[in-house]
């Protein structure tokens, strides 16, 4: 919303007293050129660069969708531009507003517009928060241009925000802020006098944890590194230690390297538990690599990987469950990512096992690479273009859906390879009845059944 008396006196009291605000708030990025990554997102002639002034000639300033995970700088850019644009801007959180005050909105730009030739921006956090009919009420003033629209949300656009909206907006896909960005913005933090005015020192493996702590949201990197600057200053040590850290932060460094033989070995120690069918061994190190910051995108991969690897047909669900699990987990992120990994580690771990999937890829691709191969047999051979029946092509071939239940029984593979087997199911499970199935099929496939 536009500031009120209160709020403005709120924010000059900021402005003189800085130390009254969080520090994630007073290091937040006065221009487009102090944001922490999302250098694709402000190349000159940016939809964002476009809106504070910079570039764009006669064509006028577009609507854009912030779509990311929390704590990567999509209120961030949004203030940058409050701060830097000539425009009036106003703003609105889709967790207390209604069609009302959109409606309030609108009839003050449309006011603004027309009486003093200003133009609005429109800053709404947590557009997938409105239904469809107050979404809908925002058409109108976006198609218009009374307003110009800078909405954030952390889930998928496609799913949250309606068509006609995404139509009339540009989507803008943040990307997550790697180690290297949090800490040079912790650097900055630790040395600018808005921050912590040098008051403090960083030591490596201080920064290293809060790092693994920060998981990639720049507003958690920032108020861990201020509660261990206020722990260190209260003990009257200039240097925050890792001790410091985990003391004021209540979360103990896990001997983690996220680059090295760690990250291999409880990743390893993950699926090697699920595979065992140790559920309880697997949700220890689960926690251990969520506690030490991974990448839930790496664990969810690893999960679908399992699915197929030692699961296989004897859980049909357990493949489709371990995907569905890596969608939420790229949609939601930390920390309620945590949650859905569970949920999939759980059932990955109690399902039957089987590797015969794995087993028939693996045995198929080593005799490829062996050269047992061949030529394709002429029936199957593709006989869609002029000529291909004169070369014998397509010539014979039965089609399965002809004959009763639907299995021909026809040479498949090359003449080098007719009779091999590559998968042999196990009982286990619901591959039982696969094994039941591939019997009957390769017998009637001889002509036997």
């Amino acid at each position: 919303m536009e500031p009120d008396l209160f709020t403005a006196a709120a924010e000059e009291r900021q402005e003189k007293d800085p130390s009254s605000s969080p520090l994630a708030v007073r290091m937040r990025p006065r221009t487009l050129d102090e944001v922490v990554g999302q250098r694709h997102l402000l190349k000159p002639g940016s939809p964002l660069r476009r809106l504070v002034g910079q570039g764009g000639g006669p064509a006028g300033a577009s609507s854009v969708i912030l779509w990311g995970p929390p704590g990567i700088g999509k209120t961030t850019l949004a203030y940058v531009v409050s701060k830097a644009t000539d425009k009036r801007f106003v703003e609105l959180s889709a967790i207390t507003a209604g069609v009302k005050e959109v409606r309030a909105v609108i009839d003050g730009a449309r006011r603004a517009s027309g009486g003093y030739g200003k133009e609005t921006v429109l800053f709404l956090d947590e557009i997938h928060r409105f239904s469809k009919a107050q979404q809908d009420s925002l058409l109108p003033a976006v198609e218009n241009r009374w307003v110009t629209l800078i909405a954030a949300t952390t889930e998928n656009p496609y799913f949250s925000v309606i068509s006609p909206l995404l139509s009339r907006s540009l989507l803008l896909t943040l990307e997550p802020l790697t180690d290297e960005d949090l800490s040079g913005l912790m650097d900055r933090a630790v040395a600018e006098e808005r921050g912590l005015g040098g008051a403090v020192e960083l030591a490596a493996d201080a920064r290293a944890h809060l790092l693994r702590i920060a998981g990639g949201d720049a507003r958690r990197a920032l108020t861990a590194l201020e509660a261990a600057a206020g722990g260190a200053l209260a003990k009257g040590e200039r240097e925050i230690t890792l001790q410091t850290v985990e003391e004021a932060v209540d979360r103990a460094a896990v001997t983690y390297d996220r680059d090295g033989d760690q990250h291999y070995d409880v990743a390893s120690a993950l699926i090697k538990s699920i595979r065992g069918s140790d559920v309880d061994a697997a949700l220890h190190y689960l926690a251990r690599m969520i506690e030490a910051g991974e990448d839930p995108r790496f664990i969810a991969r690893r999960l679908m990987i399992s699915a197929s690897e030692d699961i296989g047909l004897a859980d049909p669900q357990a493949l489709p469950l371990a995907v569905a699990a890596a969608q939420a987990v790229a949609m939601i992120g930390f920390p309620e990512a945590a949650l859905t990994l569970s949920h999939a580690t759980i059932a990955l771990a109690l399902a039957p096992k089987s590797n015969a999937a794995t087993n028939a890829i693996f045995a198929a691709r080593e005799d490829v690479r062996n050269g047992l191969a061949g030529p394709v047999p002429s029936h199957l051979r593709d006989g869609h273009y002029k000529g291909a029946a004169k070369l014998g092509h397509a010539q014979g071939y039965v089609y399965p859906h002809d004959v009763p239940g639907a299995i021909a029984a026809q040479q498949y593979a090359p003449d080098a390879l007719h009779g091999r087997r590559y998968y042999e199911p196990t009982r286990y499970g619901a591959e039982a009845r696969y094994a039941d199935v591939v019997e009957k099929v390769r017998e009637r496939l001889k002509g036997d059944g």
